[in-house]
């Protein structure tokens, strides 16, 4: 059987094909600036890449390009696009809706109507899915949905303070997100240490971020809410924010407020209190250089970690593992240096000289360390796969 996994930006569109035989990639790429007069992306098979450029004035059209790309006679991993059993999503949301479900007008309905809750991720993936399902009618579309990992948090850990009505009556409540890299995490360190028992605290740090607690492979408590834009503050969103500095926000700025959540979910986190950039290895190379605004960043930014790490070795009762994964945590040694700074009491110690030189899956505890720290690369991909492979054999 072979999957295609898509993962959707605004205007981009990447995607791994595997085969869920023995689960090999046999081919990934990308395309870029979707819309836009050309749209330039990448192409690897058997360890080849090519760079191409097409006219993609949608994804539907991107995705006809990649299928045509992956089945060109001359280096193809199959012959035609009909081997290809299901396209898998790395779907973020919907309303009332959790869990590995089939694309059906039903499934958009819900997701179209929380778009004003989930601004970047939502309205991409909809427009193109309704485009797919009418343009290829052939191949079925599954929703991974990143909810779906995070569905046996307790209740203690779920409820906000609110009126008990707006959780049942509008499912107001804490979900969680990155839920096919915690899943991964939960999966990966049960096979490392061969046990299932693990009391993991998963570290997804990237262009998005997020702490996940997993009990025996289960997650018990996460650091985002009911949206993605809360807990860390992310690369351009805002993390956790006062709602009732909003209306005076509003008031002194003279902006609306739909400008004031546009700014608050595009040029926010590390972009908007650094004023350097949205990307780490930017901000910590101007804090390096002295730029007051970037060290303010990275410390904030160190300091909302530890906050949820703390949280979370307390819901453990300890920890196991700590975890380091996404693009930040598995290559900046600089954040898992300061995040891991005076841990020792709680009998996490980082070895330096491994964190330095860290590459790949490894352990960079020291000898003396109670606590477990690894880095391990997500395959969030590779998740995405396996559930939309176990869906189509259930359905038949």
């Amino acid at each position: 059987m072979y999957v295609l996994v898509a993962n959707l930006g605004s205007t981009s569109f990447k995607y791994s094909l595997f085969d869920m035989n023995n689960e090999k990639v046999l081919a990934k790429g990308r395309i870029e600036r979707i819309g836009e007069a050309l749209s330039p992306g990448m192409v690897e098979v058997n360890g080849v890449k090519r760079e191409t450029n097409f006219v993609a004035p949608d994804h539907a059209v991107a995705v006809r390009q990649c299928l045509a790309q992956l089945t060109e006679q001359e280096f193809s991993p199959i012959k035609s696009d009909s081997e290809i059993a299901a396209i898998g999503f790395k779907a973020v949301h919907a309303a009332g809706i959790s869990g590995v479900r089939r694309v059906d007008a039903e499934l958009l309905d819900a997701m179209e109507e929380i778009n004003d809750m989930m601004p970047a991720h939502n309205p991409p993936y909809v427009r193109a899915m309704r485009i797919l399902a009418q343009k290829l009618p052939d191949i079925p579309l599954v929703a991974a949905f990143e909810t779906g990992f995070h569905q046996t948090i307790p209740n203690r850990n779920r409820y906000y303070g609110i009126p008990f009505e707006w959780a049942e009556k509008y499912n107001i409540i804490r979900y969680g997100f990155h839920g096919a890299s915690h899943r991964y995490i939960a999966v990966r360190t049960a096979e490392i240490l061969k046990r299932n028992d693990l009391k993991v605290i998963s570290i997804h740090l990237g262009g998005s971020s997020s702490l996940c607690a997993i009990n025996a492979g289960q997650s018990v408590a996460a650091s985002m809410g009911a949206s993605a834009q809360t807990g860390l503050f992310h690369n351009n969103r805002v993390g956790d924010f006062d709602p009732f500095v909003i209306p005076y926000l509003i008031r002194k700025t003279g902006k609306t407020h739909e400008e004031i959540l546009n700014i608050l979910a595009t040029k926010s986190g590390l972009l908007g209190l650094s004023g350097v950039s949205g990307d780490l290895r930017d901000v910590i190379n101007a804090a390096e250089k002295g730029h007051e605004q970037g060290q303010l960043a990275v410390e904030v930014l160190v300091g909302d970690i530890r906050k949820y790490l703390g949280a979370y070795l307390v819901e453990l009762g300890g920890a196991d593992l700590l975890v380091f994964t996404g693009g930040i945590g598995e290559h900046n040694k600089t954040i898992r240096k300061e995040v891991c700074s005076g841990l020792e009491v709680f009998g996490i110690i980082l070895d330096s000289q491994k964190n330095a030189v860290a590459e790949g899956e490894t352990a960079i505890h020291a000898t003396e360390s109670k606590t477990q720290i690894w880095i391990v690369p997500t395959n969030e991909e590779l998740i995405v796969a396996r559930q939309t492979k176990e869906l189509i054999a259930d359905s038949g």
